[in-house]
């Protein structure tokens, strides 16, 4: 799995000009599933982001954690993470997991934060979606399970 996580002071997705998850001060996360990701590589992927200390402190020193502050999160399904670029000018998308496993996993991850005590917002999966930010720093951090969870 992949994640694009960044830190937020303000976050919304919209469908058909419908806002269907909005937050305040947390993490944006865009979230990939490759076609090789077990359950493992979610949870280990969720329990690195949910502790990420990447929040500042009095001295503002990232050392604070999204439970820290008391953190939203919204999740974004993007396939795209998975875009094979080093052929040709079109992307390639061969790695990315069917539509069935990204889904089921994608829920899975939303529900695995809940349980952990986040509130976390969704964009809808495969639809057009309009993601619109404020990046707070900016503050971009890439996450890939592959590098977490050892196979």
């Amino acid at each position: 799995m992949r994640a694009c996580v960044q830190r937020v002071s303000r976050a919304s997705v919209r469908v058909g000009g419908e806002t269907v998850g909005k937050i305040g001060n947390g993490i944006l996360v865009l979230l990939g599933v490759s076609a090789a990701d077990t359950e493992g590589d979610l949870t280990a992927l969720a329990d690195k982001m949910a502790g990420l200390r990447i929040f500042e402190d009095q001295d503002e020193k990232m050392n604070l954690s999204l439970a820290d502050v008391g953190g939203e999160i919204l999740v974004v399904s993007q396939f795209t993470l998975y875009a094979d670029c080093r052929k040709g000018r079109r992307p390639s998308f061969t790695d990315a997991a069917p539509p069935e496993k990204a889904e089921r996993f994608y829920e899975i991850f939303v529900d695995y934060l809940r349980k952990k005590g986040f509130h976390v917002e969704t964009g809808r999966f495969r639809t057009m979606m309009e993601v619109e930010l404020v990046n707070d720093g900016p503050v971009t951090i890439w996450l890939d399970s592959q590098e977490l969870v050892k196979k």
